[in-house]
């Protein structure tokens, strides 16, 4: 019988090989959203840069991720989430993945977006100060709306325009990213130099009223709106100023626009109430592929400026890797301590 016993025990016991593996620690999660064609070898998107140049050298599958995702040596991991809602699915995989230990991660929000032409220009980089949901909404058709509304769309639980109601059940609706880290990874790149051509020169020219749209690339702090439908034109640029306010109490001013930045800080803020992840290490960087309304005299149609988006692309690893590299670089310090700028 204690033969037996002790047989059984060690059938029982785990064996080294099927014992799992201690998580890796990530030091920086890098984001991007798409990517066209591979992730190297052709034309860059907004993946394709970082896995070249950082490097980001092993490729990884994540279960729930469409595309691969790639991690450096030095514990960088980089993800493409895909465009829209399908950015909630991805961030919530990766959350999910048992191999990665994301506790102390600080995660790095890098893409294309429209530009407010009151706030910024073609080309430049903005690190967002808040991140606003613009998708819990109603909405009525522009031409059926009540007299006096300036559009037919409103806040949950709101009676209309002007009323900033609540994504209660849906979305955090309006996050403040950490304002030491966002300020010190403006102070870091806020000299890099952008490129400039003169196809952006050309698409500037076409906001004479407008002093923010005619400067060269450069980097600044705005906030970015994010909706699951890709929308153009005055009006809505008009809506989504206001949107940003309400939303924000008024405290932030629009400057970006884009697809993916409600699914990644909503996600990531669930996650961090049951000590996944920290939220207050998120940084989201957004660079500006184009204009959210059209310039002087063109036609209204949704499309991107010529050149626009490759001047972007390059914008957002420019700006990008020195902040990445620093939190590595500095990570004796920055796994317990988030970074603040000089006073």
């Amino acid at each position: 019988m204690l033969r037996l016993i002790a047989i059984l025990i060690c059938l029982l016991a785990p064996l080294p090989a099927l014992a799992q593996a201690k998580p890796i620690p990530i030091k920086v999660v890098v984001i991007a959203a798409f990517e066209i064609g591979a992730d190297h070898g052709d034309m860059p998107g907004e993946f394709q840069n970082w896995v070249e140049r950082y490097p980001l050298t092993e490729t990884v599958k994540i279960p729930g991720i469409e595309r691969p995702a790639r991690l450096s040596k030095d514990g960088v991991l980089g993800v493409t989430t895909g465009m829209f809602g399908r950015a909630r699915g991805a961030m919530a995989a990766l959350l999910l993945d048992p191999r990665f230990d994301l506790s102390k991660s600080y995660f790095v929000m890098a893409g294309i977006a429209g530009v407010d032409p009151k706030t910024g220009s073609i080309g430049s980089a903005a690190w967002s100060d808040w991140v606003v949901d613009g998708d819990p909404i109603y909405e009525i058709d522009d031409r059926e709306i009540t007299p006096g509304w300036p559009w037919g769309l409103y806040a949950f639980h709101s009676k209309g325009p002007g009323e900033k109601g609540s994504g209660e059940g849906a979305s955090g609706m309006a996050w403040k990213l950490d304002p030491g880290l966002t300020q010190w990874a403006y102070q870091l790149t806020k000299d890099v130099p952008l490129p400039d051509n003169a196809k952006l020169a050309a698409e500037r020219k076409g906001f004479t009223g407008e002093a923010a749209a005619q400067k060269l690339p450069h980097v600044f702090v705005g906030t970015s709106l994010a909706t699951v439908r890709f929308w153009h034109g005055d009006r809505r640029t008009q809506w989504a100023r206001e949107w940003v306010r309400l939303q924000t109490d008024g405290a932030g001013v629009l400057a970006m626009t884009d697809g993916e930045d409600q699914a990644v800080l909503d996600t990531l803020s669930l996650y961090g109430k049951d000590g996944k992840v920290d939220p207050r290490r998120v940084l989201v960087l957004r660079t500006a592929s184009n204009y959210s309304r059209p310039g002087d005299g063109k036609p209204m149609r949704i499309e991107f400026a010529e050149g626009g988006s490759e001047a972007a692309f390059e914008a957002a690893y420019r700006v990008g890797a020195p902040v990445v590299k620093a939190l590595v670089a500095g990570w004796a310090t920055y796994r317990d301590t988030l970074p603040k700028a000089n006073p």
